[in-house]
């Protein structure tokens, strides 16, 4: 007895100090910003705003008047600025490079090539403004270690949803194809087939670190030997693997560009659907209604078609993404307009990384949305696919402080989002205007 009371006095005395040591440790330094304008990330503007930010969240938002900035806090002042959330890329491939040769570079490279692609590919996407990437398959499990040394503060970049390898079938956009069948070739992602295969491959992603599971449903415009509406995945593949992700507490991410293949996977209940070139009323029925997201990853296809072949895009790439140009820009704005919930989503390869915020603008001249809407779909909406928004997607008291800032007003030109002039990741400045530091 006697020793259970001096156990306990101990635990008494020790949690005594901690909480008196916790007393005496200054508070973090706060940090006021001003600028001509926020852009809340909900549809919301304030005019003339402060934010005050201490440690790495929002501690205060609203006019000059209603926010009292304290004595001793660091002012930086935005004039002349718009402040906006960080924004959200929910398609990213960092581990990628212009030109590295497609399906070549699955037998060229390792994925150690692909961690010094991503760890200069994530500091350039972190300084575009995007200050969370949803990643879309990674060989290796790079985008997992990437991951991990940006959160360690070894590297600069944006908080990464790893996806590890992405799920595809032989012979699918996942495979390499068009060799020798006595070429034992590596996939671009993880080959499975089967049921069984594929429960199998979405434990071993989780095992590894994987945020979120993707998976190829149907083909591609950049592998050989598939139409891109063709399905790759039998339905009971698609449901095992949303069903054992769910079992594991994690979203599904499908590339599908249309047909059956995409239709089934959105029966299958994906988080969403990314690219979805050429969604049917069909489908697009079905995502209303199950409330699936389409992530349309525009710039990457406009760019395929007008200057893939200067950039050494395979030329049956080129015309793939040619053939369904115009009917694409139809399909995605008829989703749009019904109501089906997009997030801003890239597919960032190449020389892209950098340029995400590009995306802006096609999304107001391709699918109809305002600036305002596009804004939204790049914040909060992408927030809510990832799962985060609680604490990210709006510039919201007590969410994490990122926040980017571009010069002017983006709501009268949008493209003004693609230069990002400020960016702040959980209270830390990574990039300022001159006149601000």
């Amino acid at each position: 007895m006697r020793l259970l009371r001096a156990a306990a006095t101990l635990a008494l005395t020790a949690a005594a100090t901690a909480t008196a040591l916790a007393a005496q440790a200054p508070a973090a330094a706060i940090t006021a910003i001003r600028a001509d304008r926020l852009i809340v990330g909900d549809g919301t503007q304030i005019l003339s705003p402060v934010v005050l930010v201490q440690g790495e969240r929002i501690t205060a938002v609203g006019t000059a008047a209603q926010v009292t900035i304290p004595r001793g806090a660091t002012v930086i002042d935005l004039r002349g600025h718009t402040l906006l959330p960080g924004f959200i890329d929910a398609h990213t491939h960092l581990t990628s490079i212009d030109n590295d040769g497609g399906d070549l570079a699955a037998l060229r490279e390792t994925p150690a090539h692909g961690a010094i692609y991503a760890t200069v590919n994530a500091e350039k996407t972190l300084r575009a403004g995007f200050t969370t990437v949803r990643e879309a398959g990674s060989l290796g499990y790079v985008d997992v270690a990437v991951r991990d040394a940006i959160t360690r503060g070894l590297i600069p970049g944006p908080r990464i949803h790893a996806s590890g390898p992405a799920l595809g079938t032989t012979g699918g956009h996942a495979d390499v194809n068009g060799w020798s069948p006595f070429l034992q070739l590596p996939g671009t992602g993880a080959i499975v087939d089967g049921a069984d295969q594929v429960r199998h491959q979405v434990r071993l992603n989780v095992k590894f670190g994987a945020d979120q599971i993707k998976i190829v449903a149907t083909g591609g415009v950049l592998s050989v030997g598939d139409a891109i509406g063709a399905p790759q995945m039998t339905q009971d593949e698609l449901t095992a693997a949303v069903t054992e992700a769910a079992r594991l507490g994690r979203k599904v991410m499908a590339h599908a560009h249309a047909g059956e293949g995409l239709l089934a996977a959105v029966r299958a209940g994906v988080a969403s659907i990314d690219h979805g070139s050429l969604v049917s009323d069909e489908a697009i029925a079905e995502m209303k209604r199950r409330g699936t997201y389409l992530v349309p990853t525009l710039i990457i296809l406009e760019e395929i078609v007008h200057d893939g072949a200067a950039k050494g895009v395979p030329p049956y790439a080129v015309a793939k993404a040619t053939a369904i140009a115009a009917e694409r820009r139809v399909r995605l704005r008829a989703a749009y307009q019904a109501g089906v919930l997009f997030a801003l989503g890239t597919d960032a390869t190449s020389d892209i990384h950098g340029r995400n915020g590009e995306e802006f603008k096609y999304m107001v001249d391709i699918l109809g949305a305002t600036p305002m809407e596009a804004i939204t779909i790049g914040t909060l909406n992408g927030a809510r696919l990832l799962g985060v928004d609680r604490d990210l997607g709006t510039v919201t008291t007590g969410k994490l402080a990122d926040l980017v800032a571009v010069a002017g007003n983006p709501l009268d030109d949008v493209s003004r989002l693609a230069h990002a002039a400020f960016v702040m990741k959980g209270g830390a400045v990574f990039v300022a205007p001159a006149a601000a530091r």
